[in-house]
């Protein structure tokens, strides 16, 4: 057993937005009772609303590393996702949102960050440094990440081309990816409704794939992230059978 020693946070020295919107972020007292308070009023909404219902192909993790991910038509879809895990991961497992949505200003970033949890990506400004930064974490601290391959909520709801990104963060490890379906989230909240609606939401959960052998560039990335649509779309077809 190695000797304990003490490591101060990696977000320490910053003023409180920018550590919201930081992906060194870590959770304090604070953001723990946050996220469980939070997790808790979710899972009932879901349970009691939508009548959410899970079906697992294989074990939901237990344990990080992990990278969940799954088809994107809503703004309830990475709730969903974060609802099914146990809750003492609840300060270990992040959403990956959208910066330019949810971190835009203050008060939007710091509910993002104490009750989500979720870490900001920048999509019109998201470099290859943002990506090393979050593998590195989901590698080396361990944790889960619940991300959307499409980079953007489906207008229609029909599944659309996963970028390169997801393959960034886990060509070459052994890191588990969780493909999942969503099915009736777009009926629930499509993108032009205000609030939701009372629409029955089924999650299929897959069995997890690892690219340990895949290397870490471009045609490895292109063949994960091909790899993991036509798994969330296989769910998708045995869901619509």
């Amino acid at each position: 057993m190695e000797p304990w020693s003490y490591e101060p946070a990696k977000d320490l020295e910053l003023p409180p937005i920018e550590r919201a919107r930081s992906l060194k972020r870590e959770s304090g007292l604070i953001s723990t009772a946050g996220h469980l308070g939070w997790r808790f009023v979710t899972n009932s909404f879901f349970r009691l609303y939508h009548r959410l219902s899970v079906e697992a192909h294989s074990p939901i993790p237990a344990e990080p590393p992990f990278v969940m991910i799954a088809n994107h038509t809503s703004h309830l879809d990475a709730l969903m996702l974060a609802s099914v895990l146990p809750y003492r991961l609840c300060d270990r497992v992040f959403p990956v949102a959208a910066g330019d949505v949810f971190f835009t200003t203050p008060v939007m970033s710091l509910f993002a960050a104490t009750l989500i949890n979720a870490l900001p990506m920048w999509r019109k400004n998201c470099g290859a440094h943002a990506m090393a930064e979050l593998r590195k974490r989901l590698v080396d601290e361990p944790c889960g990440l619940i991300l959307f391959p499409e980079g953007t909520r489906s207008r229609d709801g029909s599944l659309l081309p996963f970028k390169p990104g997801l393959g960034m963060l886990t060509a070459g490890t052994a890191v588990p990816v969780i493909p999942c379906y969503l099915v009736g989230a777009y009926q629930a909240f499509p993108p032009d409704a205000r609030l939701p609606r009372p629409s029955k939401i089924r999650l299929k959960v897959g069995q997890p794939l690892v690219f340990e052998s895949i290397p870490n560039a471009r045609d490895g990335w292109e063949h994960i992230a091909s790899s993991c649509r036509e798994a969330v779309q296989r769910l998708g077809e045995v869901v619509a059978g």
